[in-house]
């Protein structure tokens, strides 16, 4: 009797162990999409200053100025991931275009902004790396033996990794 008592603790004990881990894990991957929504957001408070400062160089890119300016906006109010993404590939776009400005390029205020953005792109980078370790560590401990068990009773799903938009690996073609 005491045995099966015992068996019981310790069945219990460890689907307590092992709810909470998963909880835990859960929250990591919130906290790393957080964490992209950080960077994005600060990179993307970075565009009116580019925008002021690329608006005096560029007249023919001008619809890519003020379509820039409505993804932020959007992007800004949904705080979605793949809205985030877009803005992110027309930056990028606005950057290589500015290389047929000599003017600009020497300019000591774009040049800043240009290492800042360079430097979000990084840290971007790095939070998406972050987001996908959480998710693999996560993805495995739910789909590992018995804890899919306690993870199927519990009703926790697998999370999908990050990733680029289609054509966001393509290189940027400047006009």
């Amino acid at each position: 009797m005491n045995v099966i008592i015992i068996v019981i603790a310790i069945v219990v004990l460890y689907i307590f162990i092992t709810y909470n881990s998963f909880v835990s894990r859960k929250n990591k991957i919130k906290q790393a999409i957080s964490g992209i929504d950080v960077y994005l957001t600060q990179r993307f408070d970075l565009i009116p200053n580019l925008v002021e400062c690329v608006k005096g160089y560029m007249t023919y890119e001008k619809e890519t100025l003020t379509e820039i300016t409505k993804m932020r906006q959007s992007y800004l109010q949904t705080r979605n991931l793949q809205e985030g993404e877009k803005l992110n590939n027309e930056c990028n776009k606005i950057m290589a275009v500015a290389e047929n400005y000599p003017e600009l390029k020497a300019s000591e205020q774009f040049l800043n902004l240009q290492k800042n953005l360079t430097k979000m792109e990084s840290q971007l980078q790095a939070a998406r790396r972050i987001y996908n370790s959480e998710v693999n560590v996560y993805n495995n401990k739910i789909q590992m033996f018995p804890n899919v068990i306690i993870a199927n009773m519990f009703g926790f799903k697998e999370e999908t990794f990050f990733q680029a938009q289609k054509g966001a690996q393509n290189n940027i073609s400047v006009k």
